[in-house]
């Protein structure tokens, strides 16, 4: 994403500065599509986040059971160990995340990279 974002969005900000106050109907559909693309990947973000944060939930809340358990039978559970697993839910969370913008952002300049501006 750091070298696409940039690219998608000089292109875009020269395309705006060069359509002037009348736009043309690709800047009109071009300009549409910067907006619906955006809310499109960022809800898919959302989606894939959700589902993801569900799935660590489910899996801390078994190793919290499990830490429970050890406690109860005179085990000390590592809180090294916790610390990890929370750490990498997090991540994983936040991979999910970025995952459907980088994929459109990375498309988008591609696409803009084979288009003339005017």
């Amino acid at each position: 994403m750091a070298i696409a974002v940039p690219q998608v969005v000089a292109h875009r900000v020269t395309r705006m500065a060069l359509s002037g106050p009348k736009l043309s109907v690709r800047d009109r559909k071009e300009f549409e599509r910067m907006v619906a693309e955006k809310n499109t990947a960022f809800g898919e973000s959302w989606q894939a986040m959700a589902a993801q944060a569900a799935q660590a939930n489910q899996a801390l809340a078994a190793s919290f059971f499990k830490s429970f358990l050890s406690v109860a039978a005179g085990k000390r559970p590592s809180a090294a160990a916790s610390a990890a697993q929370l750490q990498r839910a997090a991540l994983g969370v936040l991979s999910k995340g970025v995952g459907p913008v980088h994929r459109k952002a990375v498309a988008n300049a591609k696409r803009l990279g084979r288009t003339k501006l005017r």
